[in-house]
């Protein structure tokens, strides 16, 4: 019997990732045509966690996020502002951190070009 290889460290920088194009529904988008890129760089076995790069053009949509899914992003390019249901109103620049929390609605608007790193937690149950 072989014991599995230990985990190893995924640095993110050289991965020959494809990117897998993609854009909000139609019925969600607010301005232009914000389509994007995706190069997810790592999912884990259970499928709820998984992180890599994003890019995506100028543009505003409408989002909602599910009750356990969790956004950590770090903007490497461009401007974002999120704004909430409530009218909450979130301004962002390259060099910011920030977290979508899991239940988050409202508007995600790209003012140009927008690159990030992600991080995505989505449990496919509620926690206890």
């Amino acid at each position: 019997m072989r014991t599995p290889a230990p985990p190893r460290i995924l640095a993110f920088r050289g991965l020959p990732t494809a990117g897998e194009p993609g854009s909000p529904e139609p019925a969600r988008i607010v301005r232009g045509h914000p389509s994007s890129l995706a190069f997810n760089h790592y999912t884990d076995g259970t499928g709820q966690f998984f992180s890599g790069e994003w890019t995506a053009e100028d543009g505003a949509w409408r989002v909602v996020y599910a009750p356990h899914e969790e956004e950590f992003c770090l903007l490497l390019e461009g401007r974002v502002t999120l704004t909430g249901l409530d009218g909450h109103r979130v301004e962002l620049a390259a060099g910011d951190a920030f977290v979508v929390p899991g239940g988050f609605e409202g508007t995600w608007e790209n003012h140009g070009r927008v690159r990030k790193l992600y991080a995505i937690m989505a449990l496919k149950e509620s926690p206890p």
